[in-house]
Formats: C-alpha cells, structure tokens, sequence
C-alpha cells in the first residue's frame, strides 16, 4: 500500500472513531492525517506525510478545536430544547381543563393538560401559560390568573 493510502484510511478511521468521543481531538486528528493523505500524494513520499501531520494536526488541535467547541457550547446553552421550549408560551384551551384532565393547543399541537392547582377549573376557549411540560402533559395556569 502507499504511503498516500494508508494516511487516508488512518485520517478516516479517527474521523470515524470521533463518533464514539465527541471531544473532536480525533476529528482534528483525522484531519492532520488527510492533509498528511494529500501531501504524500502531490509530493510523493512518506516524510512529506509526516512532516504534513505534524504541522496540521497540532494546528487545528490547538487553533480549530477551541473554536469549535466554545461554538457548540454556546448553542447548546442558548437553544432550548425539545419541551422546556414549550414551557413559558401560551396556549388555548381546547376542552375544559380540570382535576381530572384536559386539552390545550399549543403553537399548533393538541396536547393532554392539567391545571397547576387541582381544583382550578379552566373553560374552553380561555388562554393558558405553559407552566410546565410533564410527561406528555401541559401544566396550565389560566392566563389571568397566574401564581
């Protein structure tokens, strides 16, 4: 095998095993070792290769990464996700919500409701305020009423 080919199935591999870590050293890693793939080719032979991965791999390890991780983190942190993005808006009262249960439309979606309080009665057609998701139930204070 040359040396071009086997720096590209070393570069896929640790692309590869990036999956399983999540930390991206061995997606930076595996990106040294294609550019190491694609020196080895041009140039055409295996110092050029390591030479290749010594300056790149240590590069966007040190440069890349960082960037790429506080970007991630700042999505993750700002983005809200799944039902606490539901949690705070408003929605409409479908069938009456009581004890025993309920219905709400929120942003378009039916969803199972129950007051915050048990003995809060909330009529159809009222708005609500999302207090809480639990399970696939809305937790509901009626709009003017709002502990």
């Amino acid at each position: 095998m040359t040396p071009a080919v086997i720096w590209l199935i070393v570069g896929l591999a640790l692309i590869a095993a990036e999956v399983l870590s999540g930390e991206f050293v061995l997606l930076m890693l595996g990106g040294g070792a294609l550019a190491a793939a694609g020196v080895t080719f041009l140039v055409g032979g295996p110092v050029a290769g390591v030479i290749a991965f010594v300056i790149v791999a240590p590069l966007l390890v040190f440069a890349v990464r960082p960037a790429l991780r506080r970007r991630m983190e700042h999505q993750i942190e700002d983005g809200r996700m799944h039902h606490r993005a539901l949690e705070g808006r408003q929605a409409v009262v479908i069938a009456r919500v009581d004890g025993g249960g309920g219905r709400v439309k929120i942003g378009g979606e039916l969803w199972s409701a129950r007051p915050v309080h048990e003995d809060d009665v909330i009529e159809a057609g009222r708005t609500v305020l999302v207090v809480e998701i639990t399970g696939a139930t809305a937790v509901v204070v009626a709009q003017d009423s709002q502990d």
